[in-house]
């Protein structure tokens, strides 16, 4: 099976560099907007049968476009929700963002017990996404999309792929829109295919400024 993990489009939250995990959450700025109508194009030669969400908002608005395009109907999982910020939630801070950054770094080298600030364990994050990939690779489909958020597919794909870099993963963002495409399937594992360090439809999607804490890097952190 064969899944492209898409990250949603630009939010009013993420211009303003806020810690915005909670439910139902933002919209999608203009800008996002046009990001998400930019994904049928990008991915119209994949094959893609099914199509995934979180209980978010702006998962459900940036798929729109792509599943009106193929007459589908997107399916909500709860597990590919953001890893929740806890009593962090709303922060903008550089120490609020450094500690949810470095929390969910945590527990990809392993301390999955670590609890972040107020709200999950690793060991719960990766449980309930690893539980909505089980079930829509349990669909039977080939091809996949699945619209979740930055800070979950950094995390879940860097612990769970193989072939991904987490030095690297570490030192880069990832834009709205960007996206990681695997192959495999839960029992044997997952392999990288590709990981897009640009939004679906291209580099003039990509904001020229970006504040965005779900997406900071430790090498950022640092400065």
């Amino acid at each position: 099976m064969r899944i492209v993990l898409v990250r949603h489009g630009q939010t009013p939250s993420n211009v303003e560099g806020l810690l915005d995990t909670a439910a139902p959450g933002p919209g999608l700025t203009s800008l996002g907007e046009r990001q998400a109508a930019a994904i049928p194009d990008a991915f119209r030669d994949r094959g893609i049968e099914t199509v995934s969400v979180s209980p978010l908002l702006r998962t459900s608005l940036t798929a729109a476009p792509f599943a009106q395009s193929r007459s589908l109907d997107p399916s909500v999982h709860e597990g590919l929700r953001e890893v929740e910020a806890g009593d962090l939630e709303m922060a903008a801070d550089r120490d609020a963002i450094r500690t949810y950054i470095t929390t969910i770094f945590d527990w990809v080298r392993g301390d999955e017990q670590r609890r972040m600030p107020g709200g999950e364990s690793g060991a719960e994050f990766f449980a309930r996404y690893d539980a909505a990939i089980e079930e829509i690779a349990a669909t039977g489909a080939e091809s996949a999309m699945l619209v979740s958020h930055g800070a979950a597919i950094r995390a879940w794909a860097t612990s769970r792929v193989s072939g991904v870099d987490l030095s690297r993963v570490e030192r880069t963002s990832m834009p709205n829109t960007g996206f990681v495409a695997i192959e495999g399937d839960p029992s044997r594992g997952w392999r990288l295919l590709e990981w897009s360090a640009h939004p679906a439809g291209g580099e003039h999607l990509a904001p020229g400024y970006v504040k965005d804490p779900t997406v900071a890097t430790l090498a950022r952190g640092k400065g």
